[in-house]
């Protein structure tokens, strides 16, 4: 009985210690940094009983032995842990790039991905900051299937083209709307790379609708970085390289092919009366191409500090970035700075000031690219000793037609600019009650430009008017305000998101010029000018204002839809047609998350589909007013004289689009998106000229319809996933037909060297037709088309030829593609871009590759494949070189129509994170990356030019190549 009696009171005893509750503790820090994460919810496992951790990382919690606790926090992987006999438990949470992936930026708001019906891409800081650059959309190249990215110039602080899904529009908007942290901006912003957290781009109806009357071209949505609840940072960063002037597949004759080629003219040049014309110009070799250019120098650096608490985030940054052209003589620079600022007044209102600041200068004395491809390699710009000549002055030997050494000027004039900007932003956000929330998001920009041009007395184009100076000055302020009710709930497999907004946005913009002449060498003040030369002044302004509706609705993480409505109103439109009703419908099926669905190799299934309307204004301000000029006198008094012919008629653009999308996930490691696209813009607005007769210059009439249609491809693999190394790729396509649907009775329009036609691409070349050199002779040929029978002839005569569509300048496709390695802290990534089918016309050729049309200039080398016709019966390229020219040969013509087709490496770079340890955490490190980078090393195309990337117009004029650029770089926080 006694040992029955201390067997039960020994298993009571066990039960009790063992059920007896004790004190666990521990930190919790990221994995990869190894600061603490405040905030993490520790629960125990199948409880509701739990703590968070405190803003060091630290918790407490009283457990039994026998419980489990689970780790969680947004972005991270859930961590479970058994307690068992421990009493301190400490725990890393690696960042979870599946949940990170889950949140996207869409038109006023965020969305899971997994809920979102529209078509979206959207890139992170990671991914654009690879590429060193001052300006937000060079970095998009190549990053997002559908967007086409042309930089059109490699000077610095140049900007490029950015085309969605192809042209809509011909005298409307063509680029994307750009919003920033919520605010609709005025054009491309000025902001600095480093300070943003993401970009999306919207490129169907379903989710451009929201943004109106301004979304036709799509809507770029960038929103700036935030510091991070728990952690406080500081980062520098540093980026030094240098940038090399990039000739591509171009050069001009030295003086050895320039001699032939004169001598190639045979007869038609006569040597005995241009007796400068022998032998001695052969020892004078100049290259004018090597002297212009020079090795660029790239700075870039940023320091950012991040602090966040449970009741206030702030991330600070300020950035530096110069750089010097390849091309001598240019200098841009920009100094910016950001502040954006969370702060919790209470429990429901959450205040978020933002303010962004840029201020940039351009010193030029940039050399000339047009005289450094066209000048003679006969003419030396200085004498023997050393002081550049003036070939206007009496005796100077110079063979050049513009009798000109551009050098001469550069020792005197020179211009000079300024550039600030300024985003403001007060934000607030208020919880009326659960679920629903009064944001409101109230911006203010302000931008101001300066500039001077000094032309000193001494030079030649100052000798009119005893030296001359120019100052012009712009500012342009927007206001933006957005008032929105938003609604949030989720309820057993329902879950709704619907919002509600009034939106007013408005501009000014003024500028200023003044030109005084006769100064006094050395001066840059206006007003020491001997007297006025011309002044002028320019001002306008719109103001648009709209009410929209949004709102999603999910059914057990299955069912998708969503629908937007949005009523603008817009000052460039008349009475008849002030306002315009934009909508959008969408619909969703995760069918991954079917009961049905089974499969080893599928793990996400969605469909998607959308319609809806977007809207586009005049580039013209007052389309619906007779417009008249006072910048006419009589008598000394201003008179009125007209202008342009009012159209209170004239009606908003309107784009119809259709969407379907296919997203999937393939043995949880391939990620593709599929989308095809249907884009039909009514109403197309266009400036319709009118005969000088009647007094005004033409008027805003809609005049027809364009259809794009396409197809993009995204595809993400995770090819390798082991702890010590990873592997992914990516590659993304886009695919569009563009077609002219209807004209204004029919009637083809034809602007330049480009024709809109019914059935024809908006971007058709419409030219003479060069059909190459006639062998028995060496003339060029055109073709002749008979208008009433069809039939096809040659002609040597250019006027003779028949105008009629040639190529276009759109591609066919364009995309980019990827790939990253890590291994052991070691990363290599590369990235790179390609266009194919687009067709370039390369206006230069017509001087520099010219057939003896202008033998004073400098001329092209022949490409490779190239050949020029010297005897009968070659079967040449190239016309026999006549001096003065051959029958009009450089004339415009299909002959100067080259495929631009490109792939070109747009960045590799070779990094090393840099292990926290021993002298690394001595100097309180926590983060180390050294890289050494590369940007347009590499490029394969057959386009004769110096660079493929000649500006979304499609025409090559002696633009400044993109540069190569090689630097290094570290990024180091504290």
């Amino acid at each position: 009985m006694s040992r029955s009696l201390f067997m039960l009171v020994a298993f009571l005893l066990f039960n009790f210690s063992y059920a007896q509750e004790k004190t666990i503790t521990g930190q919790v820090t990221d994995s990869e940094t190894g600061m603490p994460i405040p905030g993490v919810n520790v629960l125990v496992k199948n409880t509701t009983k739990g703590v968070a951790t405190d803003f060091d990382g630290n918790y407490s919690i009283d457990v039994d032995a026998t419980a489990t606790l689970v780790f969680s926090f947004v972005g991270y992987e859930t961590v479970e842990k058994t307690v068992g006999s421990n009493s301190v438990i400490n725990v890393s949470l690696a960042i979870s790039a599946s949940e990170l992936d889950e949140v996207v930026v869409v038109a006023y708001g965020t969305q899971k991905k997994s809920d979102v019906t529209s078509s979206v891409a959207s890139i992170d800081a990671e991914e654009l900051t690879d590429v060193t650059s001052p300006d937000v959309s060079t970095m998009l190249q190549g990053k997002a299937a559908g967007v086409q990215v042309i930089q059109g110039s490699g000077q610095p602080g140049s900007v490029p083209d950015v085309r969605i899904r192809g042209i809509s529009s011909i005298d409307g908007r063509v680029s994307p709307l750009w919003v920033v942290d919520g605010v609709i901006m005025h054009g491309t912003p000025n902001l600095n790379p480093n300070e943003i957290e993401s970009i999306s781009v919207l490129k169907d109806a379903s989710a451009t609708s929201l943004y109106g009357s301004r979304a036709a071209s799509g809507v770029v949505v960038v929103t700036t970085k935030q510091a991070k609840i728990g952690r406080s940072e500081l980062t520098l960063s540093s980026r030094v390289g240098f940038t090399h002037f990039n000739q591509g597949n171009f050069d001009v004759m030295n003086s050895r092919q320039m001699f032939d080629y004169y001598n190639a003219f045979g007869d038609t040049f006569d040597q005995n009366a241009n007796t400068w014309f022998n032998e001695d110009l052969l020892d004078r070799d100049y290259d004018w191409i090597d002297n212009g250019t020079q090795q660029g120098l790239v700075q870039d650096y940023n320091l950012v500090f991040t602090a966040g608490s449970e009741k206030s985030k702030t991330y600070i940054s300020l950035g530096y970035y110069d750089e010097t052209g390849t091309i001598e003589g240019y200098d841009f620079d920009k100094l910016s700075f950001r502040l954006n600022h969370d702060y919790d007044v209470s429990d429901r209102l959450t205040l978020k000031p933002k303010i962004g600041v840029n201020y940039s200068t351009i010193d030029d004395k940039q050399h000339s690219l047009y005289a450094m491809l066209t000048y003679m390699p006969w003419d030396l710009p200085y004498d023997d000793e050393g002081n550049v000549l003036n070939p206007q002055e009496n005796g100077v030997d110079w063979v050049g037609r513009d009798q000109s050494n551009y050098l001469y000027d550069l020792q005197w004039n020179y211009s000079e600019n300024q550039e600030f900007n300024l985003f403001g932003n007060f934000d607030f956000d208020f919880e009326i009650l659960k679920n629903l929330n009064f944001i409101s998001t109230n911006g203010y920009t302000l931008y101001r430009y300066d500039s001077m041009s000094y032309t000193d007395p001494a030079s030649n184009s100052g000798l009119a008017d005893n030296g001359r100076l120019y100052n012009y000055t712009a500012r342009r302020i927007t206001r933006f305000t957005n008032q929105m009710i938003k609604y949030n709930n989720t309820w057993g497999d329902h879950s709704v998101t619907a919002l509600a907004a009034y939106e007013y946005n408005d501009y000014k913009y003024e500028n200023f010029s003044a030109t005084g002449r006769g100064i006094v060498a050395g001066t840059e003040i206006l007003n020491n000018a001997a007297e006025p030369r011309a002044v002028s002044g320019f001002k306008n302004d719109y103001a648009l204002q709209s009410l929209l509706f949004n709102a999603n609705y999910t059914y057990s993480d299955r069912y998708l839809a969503q629908a937007s409505i949005r009523r603008d109103g817009a000052s460039n439109f008349g009475e008849n047609n002030q306002y315009g009703t934009f909508y959008s419908l969408s619909g969703g099926w995760n069918i991954h998350n079917e009961d049905f669905f089974e499969s080893e190799i599928i793990d996400q299934l969605k469909l998607r589909a959308s319609y809806g309307s977007v809207g586009n204004r005049p580039s013209s301000l007052y389309p619906q007013y007779d417009l008249y000029s006072l910048s006419n006198t009589y008598n000394g008094v201003p008179v009125a004289t007209p202008s342009q012919l009012g159209n209170e008629d004239v009606a908003w653009e309107v784009s119809y689009q259709s969407n379907f999308g296919l997203d999937t996930r393939l043995f949880d490691r391939v990620s593709l998106s599929f989308d095809y696209y249907i884009k039909n813009t009514s109403d197309l607005l266009y400036f319709v000229k009118i005969p000088d007769v009647t007094g005004y210059s033409g008027y805003w009439e809609n005049i027809g319809g364009v259809k794009n249609t396409g197809f993009e491809l995204n595809l993400n693999a995770d090819l390798i996933t082991q702890e010590d190394f990873t592997w992914s790729f990516n590659f993304n396509m886009g695919v569009n037909k563009n077609e002219v649907t209807e004209l204004f009775e029919g009637e083809p329009i034809i602007s330049g060297r480009k024709r809109l036609n019914e059935g024809d691409d908006i971007n058709t070349w419409y030219m003479r037709k060069w059909m190459g050199v006639d062998p028995d002779n060496g003339d060029p040929l055109w073709e002749v088309v008979d208008a009433d029978t069809g039939e096809r002839t040659l002609t040597n005569n250019w006027n003779e030829a028949t105008l009629q569509d040639v190529g276009s300048a759109s591609p066919d496709f364009y995309g980019g593609f990827g790939t990253v390695l890590d291994y052991k802290g070691i990363n290599l990534s590369a990235n790179f871009s390609f266009s194919k089918g687009n067709e370039i016309y390369n206006a230069s050729r017509e001087l520099y590759d010219a057939d003896g049309a202008y033998p004073t200039y400098n001329q092209q080398v022949l490409a490779d494949g190239w050949s020029r016709w010297t005897q009968p019966g070659d079967n040449a390229t190239h016309p026999r070189p006549v001096y003065g020219g051959n029958n009009l040969s450089n004339k415009t013509s299909s002959r100067y129509l080259e495929d631009g087709s490109y792939l070109r490496m747009r960045n590799v770079r070779l990094g090393y994170n840099v292990p926290m340890t021993g002298w690394a955490e001595s100097l309180g490190l926590s983060r180390l990356n050294v890289f050494l980078s590369g940007d347009n090393l590499w490029t394969i195309t057959d386009f004769s030019g110096m660079d493929p990337e000649v500006g979304s117009g499609g025409v090559n004029s002696t633009l400044y190549p993109v540069s190569k650029r090689i630097t290094f770089g570290l990024t180091a926080s504290f």
